[in-house]
């Protein structure tokens, strides 16, 4: 498993490293202005559908189903399947696209009800220029389904590069080179053009990727067969249950917008938890869903629990950390990020305090991509679908509620972010226990969970008085705050490994058996 995870892992993390330099760029050029507001929240949109509809829910079915027929009638009855869906899924996502793009000032209102008329009108052309982004993600997703049920996981990690890479493009040489640094409204336009450009690029990577492994898609007409009665059956529900993050995201986004500058805030905050949350929790739902799939069909529902307790260890062991440092420095993490240009300090004391409260949240958002796949490799998604509601029922009490306790000191948009780790929490909670009979959870188990909590407990102590020990350096200027980073991050790091080690959280010979396992 960990050499799978590695693979993915290094192409996310490569994305996420590049999506921070993007991120830094645009928080130099646009500040927490109303055009970062309004590019922020229209990206909002499309990768809310794209994670529901396509990542989520699609690819929850989808997997399960697709390595039966790989399993149980072979390749050509299964690319006859995938070639099926995707053409269905088309047709679909080309309708709602077309239905979408000329309602926008509508739709929008889902995210952003809350900003003036302004910045209301920038949200919603810079939502009509990237919304085809949509349709070739859902497509892209639907292929790298495809393509991890093979067993290769390298090129759809990769894709998400793509679109970093043309958004860096468009900040790094067409905004200086045609002089677009003044006019902010043309740089989000810009950014826009790039998103939907990359779309594109992906579903193209893709295509290709699944035709050398003897998988070519064709388009056709979509027949509507028993399979794929079956995959509409199983996917309704998790169309609610994979987006339950993203669900909650928006109801945060749009209760934020009633705040100047939160939903900035809270993008960028969105931005930096994500770079742990995509790099392990992405990594680990990728790889487990195919891989416990196969051993549920193989009757080893033995095994198939065993992998999924290995891991909560192996996740919770790089997430538990990363939550650390988010809550003890994410002042300090977001100023060395994002502090210039029209970035200011205040801009990133307030994001800082959505970073932590997203830190909090953190291990629960990784959790909850771990203990999915028990449900969706035995085709049940009625379930997380019930729980998902109950989760986004205490997301909206909990971010209405805390917004307005928050708000009196300015800080609305902490109790927002609080609001989305609280809920995620909630559904962690409800879905392991729904999975008793699958999972079984031992002494050992939980031991190396206590054991990593203390270790990343005491490595975040360490990083909160190491913040303070150097506070002059992080109130300095930009290299010196990025060399007391470097600083505290390099000495937490080598605590923790450290701490892992003596409390046996992890082992040496542990770790190498997982690489030589795959």
């Amino acid at each position: 498993m960990l050499r799978s995870l590695f693979s993915v892992g290094s192409f996310t993390l490569m994305s996420r490293v590049l999506g921070l330099v993007r991120d830094m760029l645009v928080a130099s050029y646009l500040g927490s202005s109303m055009y970062s507001q309004a590019f922020l929240a229209a990206m909002r949109l499309p990768n809310m559908f794209r994670r529901i509809f396509g990542e989520g829910a699609f690819n929850s079915a989808f997997v399960p189903l697709f390595n039966r027929e790989l399993t149980d009638h072979g390749v050509e009855e299964a690319r006859s399947f995938a070639s099926n869906t995707f053409c269905w899924l088309g047709m679909v996502l080309t309708l709602a696209t077309a239905v979408i793009i000329p309602g926008m000032p509508w739709f929008a209102k889902i995210l952003v009800a809350g900003f003036e008329p302004e910045k209301y009108a920038i949200t919603v052309a810079y939502s009509r220029v990237m919304f085809s982004y949509l349709l070739c993600m859902a497509l892209s997703a639907h292929l790298s389904g495809v393509l991890n049920s093979l067993g290769k996981f390298l090129l759809p990690a990769f894709a998400p590069v793509l679109l970093n890479v043309l958004m860096l493009i468009v900040l790094a040489v067409i905004v200086p080179l045609a002089h677009l640094s003044g006019n902010l409204y043309q740089v989000g336009l810009w950014l826009s053009c790039a998103v939907c450009a990359a779309g594109f690029a992906q579903l193209g990577m893709l295509w290709w990727a699944c035709h050398r492994q003897g998988m070519t898609i064709r388009p056709s007409v979509p027949k509507m067969t028993p399979r794929v009665k079956r995959l509409l059956v199983i996917m309704g529900p998790a169309v609610v249950t994979a987006g339950v993050q993203q669900i909650n995201a928006t109801i945060g986004t749009q209760i934020a917008s009633m705040q100047d500058h939160a939903v900035s805030f809270l993008g960028m905050a969105d931005r930096l938890y994500q770079l742990p949350n995509g790099l392990i929790g992405v990594a680990f739902g990728v790889v487990l869903l195919p891989q416990i799939t196969r051993l549920v069909r193989a009757g080893k529902e033995a095994e198939a629990s065993k992998s999924m307790r290995e891991g909560i260890a192996f996740a919770m062991l790089l997430t538990l950390p990363a939550a650390a440092a988010l809550i003890a420095a994410g002042d300090e993490f977001v100023s060395v990020l994002f502090q210039r240009g029209r970035w200011t300090a205040a801009d990133s004391h307030a994001t800082g305090l959505a970073v932590a409260a997203y830190g909090f949240g953190l291990p629960a958002f990784v959790l909850t991509k771990v203990l999915l796949p028990g449900y969706f490799a035995r085709e049940n998604t009625r379930t997380p679908l019930k729980l998902a509601l109950i989760t986004v029922s205490v997301d909206v009490t909990c971010a209405v509620g805390l917004y307005f306790v928050f708000r009196q000191w300015g800080i609305g948009h902490f109790g927002v972010a609080l609001a989305t780790s609280i809920a995620s929490w909630v559904n962690v909670g409800l879905l392991a226990r729904g999975l008793r009979g699958f999972l079984q959870v031992d002494a050992q188990l939980l031991g190396r969970l206590l054991r990593t909590f203390i270790s990343a407990a005491l490595m975040g102590a360490l990083l909160w008085f190491g913040t303070q020990w150097l506070a002059g350096w992080f109130a300095g200027g930009e290299w010196q705050r990025l060399t007391a980073t470097a600083i505290v991050v390099t000495l937490g790091g080598i605590l923790y490994a450290v701490l892992t080690l003596v409390t046996r959280a992890t082992s040496i010979a542990e770790l190498k058996a997982g690489f030589r396992r795959g």
